[in-house]
Parts: structure tokens; sequence; C-alpha cells
């Protein structure tokens, strides 16, 4: 399925705290958020920084995202938790908005999310972030779908949603996102470190082709991640 809207949000945590707030949201923010409109995609952890939490959820469109916001902030299950998740909280506003980009964009994601106490699985997800000095553009996505993709799948990884970045107002204020940035994301299952490094050694060449920033992010799917 190719979800409209995504966010990719990256948190940074006090010092001990990120197991904590992956209890707290594996726990009550799951099903609770999606109640409210919006489907939880995954919840990470960042192998390369101790103190960051990484998670994406996605939206039908943008005035259904405001609404499923509105809903859960406003509700008893936010009130309720709040402090608890906050106090785990140093920064919050390092978040992508993103639509689906390339002709083949979905996640495909299959089968029921685990449920609460599921341990966490062996496979991580490397999520790579192109910064580019201009937006997205159609020959980019063509270069990629044509060029890129069929190398990162020879190297063993292929794309599983490609995504750039969502210009639309941010029409829930409370929390920001990232303004002025031109992000194409893209995300790879792999086994687990190894296969990581393998993979991007063997992509490098074909990733320095790009015209922008390659940012790599190696996460470690929770237990309750439902892209794992």
């Amino acid at each position: 399925m190719a979800y409209p809207i995504v966010e990719l949000r990256q948190y940074t945590l006090h010092p001990g705290q990120r197991d904590v707030l992956i209890d707290l949201f594996d726990r009550e923010f799951v099903e609770t958020q999606e109640a409210c409109g919006m489907t939880i995609l995954g919840q990470f952890r960042d192998l390369d920084r101790p103190e960051r939490f990484v998670w994406m959820r996605a939206f039908e469109s943008m005035p259904a995202r405001t609404e499923a916001l509105q809903r859960f902030y406003g509700g008893p299950v936010w009130k309720a938790h709040a402090a608890a998740a906050n106090a785990t909280m140093v920064d919050v506003d390092d978040v992508l908005l993103l639509r689906p980009a390339t002709p083949r964009p979905g996640f495909f994601l299959v089968g029921s999310r685990p449920t609460v106490g599921a341990r966490q699985p062996a496979g991580l997800i490397l999520a790579t972030v192109c910064l580019l000095s201009e937006p997205v553009s159609p020959e980019f996505e063509a270069h990629f779908d044509h060029s890129v993709r069929p190398a990162l799948t020879l190297a063993g990884g292929s794309p599983l949603a490609c995504l750039s970045t969502e210009y639309a107002e941010n029409t829930f204020p409370a929390l920001p996102v990232r303004t002025g940035v031109h992000a194409f994301v893209w995300l790879t299952r792999l086994a687990g470190p190894a296969a990581i490094a393998d993979h991007c050694g063997r992509t490098r060449d074909v990733l320095a082709g790009l015209t922008g920033e390659i940012q790599h992010l190696r996460l470690a799917p929770t237990g309750r991640s439902w892209l794992r």
C-alpha cells in the first residue's frame, strides 16, 4: 500500500530513557493512535545513536492528518501519558513530512502487528535519506527507478518504499516538521549489521552518483513494529 502522507520522526531522548519510551509507546500509543485515524508503520532503535528513537506513521491525506492529530493529542490517552512520555524527550522536531515517490513506492506490509511483549526481530531496516539542494524532480525519480533501484536490488537490498518531501503546509503546528528540506528516502530490509555493511559497500559508487548528501539510519525494529 502506498500511504499518501508519511512522517519519519527522529526523537532525541535523555540518556537511558529510550527503552522507557519504547515500553510506553508499544503499550499505550499504537492502537490508540490508529483508532484516531492514522497508521503506525514502525518503531525503531537507532543502532548508531543510543539516545535516538525513530518511528513512522501514515495518514490518508493532509486534512485527515490534521483531524487525526487533533483527536489523539486532544484525547484521554495522550493526556494520561503525556507527562511520562515528554519526560524521556530532549528534542522531537526532527521530522520529515513525506509522500510516495517513484512508480513503485508502497510498503506492502503484510500480516498483523505483533502483540505487546513480542520479542524484537533479528532483522534490521536501513533507512537511506538523500538530502538534495532542490525539490525531487521526475527526472531524479526516473533515474532512481531505472538505474539505482536495480543496483540496490543486485546488492541484496531492494527498496521496500520510496518517499520524497511533501511540501504541503503543516496544519498541526503543535508538532513541527522540517522545512526547507528536499529529501528522498528509501527503506530496505536486511538481515543484520554485516548485511548492511556489505550492502552499503557494494552500492557506494552508485549512490555517489546521486546529487545529494546521503545519510544511513540503521534501525532495529521494536517488538511491536509492523515494519520489521
